[in-house]
């Protein structure tokens, strides 16, 4: 059995993070990156913005690691728009990987039944109901269009023991916080620093254990106490 973690391009990023605490936890882990990214092994390189990307990614981890039992939807597209910008082909653009991709994924890997009778599902979402993100109509639309799924795939696929849940990270520096951002968004976090990937890895990872076997259908945003307002 093997878990499947998408989006573990980003050196500094959620996807990486995650993957290292399945693997902390026993998992066999592999890693979806973007072809052209480099990983540590093992290694599975797809264009998720291609239809047929997710089923052949999927069957090539099943080839090499065996059957995936837990599947992390971490992989994201985001582009700044606003209603003066937004067109079909960023609208495409954003549906394909946010939300077409983790949904194939996540029913191909369903189908399979959850060897042993169990299995565990978690997609990476935004605050995108907490309160307005200007400039990101696409990936807020998409974001929220996968939270959608991930509640009623979790009604779905509950007689199979296999759990889906959401987390939503807010505000996380993955590297695209520059130093004058870190300052603005710092002091909104009672802690008084912004978020990181090892702040919400651990609740990623409890997720996709059997300790967490009761818990399904939920979105849980883990962002530190962050105030959006």
């Amino acid at each position: 059995m093997s878990a499947l973690v998408t989006g573990c391009g980003n050196p500094g990023g959620l996807g990486l993070a995650i993957a290292a605490a399945l693997q902390e936890r026993g998992h066999t882990v592999a890693r979806h990156v973007e072809p052209g990214q480099a990983a540590p092994d093992p290694c599975f390189a797809a264009d998720l913005a291609d239809p047929g990307a997710p089923a052949q990614l999927l069957e090539r981890v099943v080839a090499e690691l065996g059957p995936v039992t837990v599947l992390v939807n971490n992989a994201a597209h985001s582009a700044s728009d606003g209603y003066a910008d937004l067109d079909a082909e960023t609208i495409d653009a954003h549906l394909a990987v946010n939300v077409r991709a983790p949904m194939l994924l996540s029913t191909l890997v369903a189908r399979g039944g959850g060897v042993g009778g169990s299995g565990h599902i978690v997609n990476l979402v935004s605050g995108q109901f907490l309160g307005p993100m200007p400039g990101e109509l696409a990936y807020t639309a998409s974001k929220g269009a996968l939270e959608a799924f991930t509640r009623q795939l979790a009604a779905e696929v509950a007689h199979l023991g296999i759990t889906v849940n959401a987390v939503g990270p807010g505000p996380n520096d993955t590297g695209w916080i520059d130093d004058a951002m870190r300052a603005q968004l710092a002091p909104r976090f009672p802690a008084g620093r912004v978020g990181t990937p090892a702040d919400v890895a651990p609740l990623v990872a409890w997720l996709c254990s059997d300790e967490a076997a009761w818990v399904t259908g939920q979105v849980i945003h883990a962002e530190g106490g962050f105030a959006r307002r």
